[in-house]
């Protein structure tokens, strides 16, 4: 079955990945950067490959989404997936359901500081990066390669608030939200609290190995994450200029990424009010 990892883009989904995958498919609990590919991205071209759908169309993949995962578990295995795509239908074709799906953890990050990431990720200037995270209609895929996957990897994000809300009220599968906050000012605690969700909702008997978690917490730093970019560059870090080859750096601010020393009065004024009512659901504001 499938256990969905799922976020609004940079929100702290890659470092929940790194996480679990050291967690769970390492020996010791230390951290390499190809554990990640223990938790792949839902779509992508490869579960799609035995499947007919129109490149060229943006969410013609959409009506595919249950055939694929149904084919996905036929392997009768755990599968952890990355997801950015909001919880419900497209064009009438659902994402996901319970028949597919075994759980999800759900990151959620104050939007303020999801805008300063989401302007240094995609290189956009402060109004462009307000229309992206407020755009009811707003989709994403990988441009690097749109020559030869097209929109086969083409994900439903929609805005900021309505991502989160479609996750979280729905009824089809266990849902765990987590604060990016208190991940990151509570992570022993936070992260023990996820293992044992991951185990209880697939039926996972395995005692929790609190030696391995201090170790994955230890490995999986941002500072560690960052050094290791640096050192040995970052497999999802995204080329700013193909003509170059330069990368935008994935791991830029963390933990330091702040919007109240980073925005002026204006534009904080203006992402308070425009956020204002999950800003106080989520005692932000």
């Amino acid at each position: 079955m499938i256990f969905w990892i799922a976020s609004y883009p940079k929100s702290g989904n890659t470092w929940l990945r790194a996480l679990i995958s050291t967690y769970y498919y390492s020996k010791d609990g230390v951290f390499e950067d190809t554990l990640l590919k223990q938790i792949d991205q839902f779509p992508t071209r490869k579960y799609f490959k035995d499947f007919k759908f129109d490149k060229k169309i943006a969410a013609d993949t959409c009506r595919l989404w249950l055939p694929v995962q149904e084919k996905i578990n036929t392997e009768n295995t755990l599968k952890f997936f990355k997801t950015h795509n909001v919880f419900g239908k497209v064009n009438n074709y659902d994402f996901t359901n319970s028949q597919n799906s075994s759980g999800c953890l759900y990151v959620v990050r104050d939007p303020r500081n999801v805008f300063t990431s989401v302007k240094n990720h995609y290189q956009l200037n402060d109004e462009q990066a307000l229309k992206w995270m407020v755009n009811e209609k707003n989709f994403i895929y990988n441009v690097q390669n749109f020559d030869e996957n097209g929109f086969s990897d083409f994900q439903f994000i929609s805005s900021w608030s309505t991502n989160y809300k479609s996750w979280k009220v729905q009824k089809k599968v266990p849902i765990k939200i987590i604060k990016y906050e208190d991940l990151l000012n509570k992570t022993y605690e936070i992260f023990l609290e996820i293992v044992e969700f991951i185990n209880k909702t697939t039926n996972n008997n395995e005692k929790i190995d609190k030696i391995k978690i201090k170790n994955t917490l230890k490995s999986t730093t941002f500072d560690s994450l960052k050094k290791k970019e640096i050192q040995e560059g970052f497999s999802e870090a995204v080329t700013a200029n193909k003509d170059t080859e330069k990368k935008i750096s994935f791991f830029h601010l963390g933990p330091k990424n702040d919007w109240r020393k980073m925005l002026n009065e204006e534009l904080k004024l203006k992402l308070n009010k425009t956020f204002e009512k999950d800003l106080k659901e989520l005692s932000y504001l």
